[in-house]
């Protein structure tokens, strides 16, 4: 379209060399003038339509340009969002297994021989740890373990249940000499403990093995006499039966 413009242009321009012999086609100078005028204003019309033309067509690729820039730029976005989410995730993992250890060391309420107790992981888990050894049959080991226990906890809720376990495991291993001294040390600790009546029983138990049947015989007596009402004080009365 330009370029046949542009032919135009120079068809006019070459017939304005000849106006003189052509005077009457144009009607005189005037004419020609103004047919000048009308192409070169088409020419600079056609010149600024290829100029916007141009600027149209570098906006576009500039469009595009910033098109794959944001394109480029949410992908950035979505990998950091994900990254951030990733994180917050681990972040919280984190804090729910540092707030599990620490409830794992904080003092837990119970209850130890039907009494209202606090206690320490650490101690609760020493205590079952020798409790377990007397349940698989490892009496020495538990005597030792429970033994250890009272060395390091000796104000420990577990305390009187811990001394009645040694007695049973030194029993159980036919040390009845030191189960019957475990078991005194019990009652004249803790004389009030649900654990003491059983003690005497297996103070009197001792006793029997020892072939002393006049001191268990007593122990026995002494146990229905202090704890009337316990279990192990029905257990004694059926013994003084076989003792008579």
């Amino acid at each position: 379209m330009i370029k046949q413009t542009l032919a135009a242009a120079l068809v006019a321009a070459f017939s304005l060399g000849s106006l003189p012999a052509h005077a009457q086609l144009f009607g005189g100078d005037n004419e020609a003038r103004r047919a000048i005028l009308d192409l070169r204003t088409k020419t600079d019309n056609l010149q600024q339509s290829k100029a916007e033309s141009s600027a149209l067509l570098n906006l576009q690729n500039q469009n595009d340009e910033l098109r794959q820039e944001i394109n480029r730029l949410n992908g950035q976005i979505e990998v950091l969002q994900n990254e951030v989410s990733n994180a917050q995730q681990r972040q919280k993992d984190l804090y729910v297994d540092l707030d599990n250890r620490l409830r794992k060391l904080e003092p837990q309420q119970i209850q130890v021989d039907g009494q209202d107790a606090v206690v320490q992981q650490s101690e609760q888990s020493a205590y079952t740890n020798a409790e377990n050894l007397f349940r698989a049959g490892d009496y020495k080991g538990a005597a030792a373990a429970f033994t250890a226990f009272l060395q390091r906890y000796p104000d420990s809720a577990y305390a009187p249940s811990a001394q009645y376990w040694i007695g049973n495991a030194q029993y159980a291993q036919k040390d009845y000499r030191a189960a019957i001294t475990s078991q005194q040390n019990l009652i004249k600790k803790y004389p009030d403990n649900p654990r003491a009546a059983d003690a005497m029983l297996n103070i009197a138990s001792s006793q029997m093995e020892l072939k002393d049947r006049a001191a268990a015989k007593k122990a026995l007596e002494g146990l229905v006499w202090k704890y009337p009402n316990s279990p192990a004080a029905q257990t004694a009365r059926e013994r003084l039966v076989n003792l008579k």
